[in-house]
């Protein structure tokens, strides 16, 4: 079977749960991005991108119950689509129904599922169990409810940043805190809160992990030293086989306290590490500033 260059984002799931935050995010990362494409030609428009449209290799489609033959054609196009080469990732967004509520009440806007008849609770539940089956096919699940605009955006431009061409796999080494909340854009999760706590050390407190010294401080540790060769030696057995599974992005995220100290000196390391190895890497650094 042929693989196809084009590779594609179905941005979908519940109406008022950032479908439209997520799109913008795709075009500031250069994907090419439609809004409700009729799924029934979708793969028209993939030729078309193929055969005259060379330069379209990221395609971002926003698809929801607006278009009504979404929920009867997509698993059936989409296995089809599937089946000639393309790569699909089904990203499925969603959000606590009072959440969703309250979204629709601050805008006023209405439910695509509403009508005289119907009210908005009804009009919610009804499409979460309409969609039920295309959330259990979705590759990632996205619970939007904590987040606000602008973490959404920046949590889409961490996890999709761009590949570069001829690379297979586009990696993220991030660092967050704890008491921040867990980033929902991670593959793999690793609490390195087991590592002597610079803060507690009156010099390096107000220092943050890319400096030399708070680096030195972390690094020097045993603890320190033992995982990091066993973990890039664990991640680089796992690469190339998510690359045979055909994942295209890879967030592998470090956790500590408050996201100032230990998880940014280990996000840079084993960044560092993958890079030696020829792999391409971003390194994003969520709570650096917070206090």
């Amino acid at each position: 079977m042929k693989q196809r260059k084009v590779h594609v984002v179905v941005v979908t799931g519940l109406s008022g749960s950032g479908k439209s935050t997520a799109i913008k995010a795709f075009e500031d990362l250069n994907y090419f991005c439609i809004d409700n494409l009729p799924v029934p030609l979708l793969p028209a428009f993939l030729d078309l991108c193929e055969r005259d449209m060379p330069d379209i290799c990221r395609i971002a489609l926003g698809i929801d119950i607006r278009e009504r033959k979404f929920l009867k054609d997509y698993d059936r196009i989409f296995r089809s689509l599937e089946d000639s080469g393309y790569q699909f990732e089904i990203l499925f967004l969603e959000a606590a129904t009072e959440i969703l509520q309250r979204r629709y009440s601050q805008t006023r806007r209405l439910h695509p599922m509403t009508s005289s008849e119907t009210l908005l609770l009804d009009a919610i539940h009804h499409e979460r169990e309409q969609l039920q089956a295309l959330r259990s096919r979705a590759t990632k699940i996205v619970d939007t409810g904590n987040l606000s605009v602008h973490q959404l955006k920046a949590m889409f431009t961490r996890s999709y940043s761009m590949i570069n061409e001829g690379e297979l796999l586009s990696i993220q080494t991030l660092s967050f805190g704890f008491k921040h909340g867990l980033p929902f854009e991670a593959d793999l999760v690793m609490d390195v809160r087991f590592l002597p706590n610079p803060y507690f050390v009156d010099e390096l407190k107000n220092l943050d992990g890319c400096s030399s010294d708070v680096r030195s401080w972390v690094l020097q540790s045993q603890a320190a030293q033992e995982f990091i060769n066993a973990y890039t030696h664990l991640v680089l057995r796992l690469i190339p086989w998510y690359i045979q599974e055909g994942k295209r992005y890879l967030t592998i995220a470090f956790g500590c306290t408050g996201g100032k100290h230990r998880s940014v000196v280990l996000a840079n390391q084993i960044g560092e590490n993958l890079r030696e190895h020829h792999y391409f890497v971003s390194v994003f650094h969520r709570d650096i500033h917070l206090e």
